[in-house]
């Protein structure tokens, strides 16, 4: 884009909240806008939508987007930031497993999360898998899938915890659900992370619980 819209305060930060230039950082928008929502359906407290857009930097608008402004002032988007997996540094797109797994006759579906873990900076890549035929070993499955992650992508896309899953959650347009199923393994109240009536299957987020990082 040439430049910012008028009377739209866009900015972006990097991961310490601090606006970056001539490098991706987070769509943020730091002042209201007419266009900005103040509430969502159903969502008494705010709670929800204080998670969905003002969880990272409190108080600042995150989009879920990849900008880049350049000193001249023009900007770039390069894609959305919640769809993508930041391991070690290195950026992977989810897109890149999805289209390798879900190639192979065996998975049927498939979603990746990776939860950060601040004590140690690396975190954990986990990929949940909806297996084709639901008889076969969960085993053979997990070597499948991380052998073909492995070849086809690098041993840096490899999944440190491979769970068999009974569905994936989608949304009614057909998205899957990468965030809030991040948020509800990070332990959050499932009435905050998505209203049930915009999910295409609502049971399928009763899987998703910590306690699947214990198994």
């Amino acid at each position: 884009m040439s430049c910012r819209a008028l009377g739209v305060p866009v900015d972006s930060y990097g991961p310490d909240g601090e606006p970056v230039t001539d490098t991706d950082g987070e769509l943020v928008i730091t002042g209201p806008v007419p266009a900005m929502p103040v509430a969502l359906h159903n969502d008494t407290d705010g709670s929800r939508y204080r998670a969905t857009w003002f969880d990272l930097y409190p108080g600042t608008w995150r989009q879920g987007d990849w900008i880049t402004l350049t000193g001249r002032g023009s900007a770039v988007i390069s894609g959305r930031s919640d769809a993508t997996l930041n391991r070690g540094g290195v950026r992977l797109g989810t897109a890149e497993f999805y289209n390798v797994l879900e190639a192979l006759p065996e998975i049927r579906d498939s979603l990746v999360v990776h939860l950060d873990d601040p004590r140690t900076g690396r975190g954990q890549l986990i990929l949940f898998v909806v297996p084709d035929d639901p008889t076969r070993p969960p085993a053979e499955l997990r070597q499948l899938a991380t052998a073909a992650l492995r070849t086809n992508l690098s041993p840096r896309h490899v999944p440190d915890r491979v769970a068999i899953a009974p569905q994936i959650p989608y949304t009614r347009t057909g998205k899957k659900l990468e965030v809030p199923v991040k948020r509800l393994l990070q332990g959050a109240d499932p009435t905050t992370v998505t209203s049930p009536g915009t999910l295409a299957n609502p049971h399928s987020l009763a899987f998703y619980h910590p306690s699947l990082l214990s198994e």
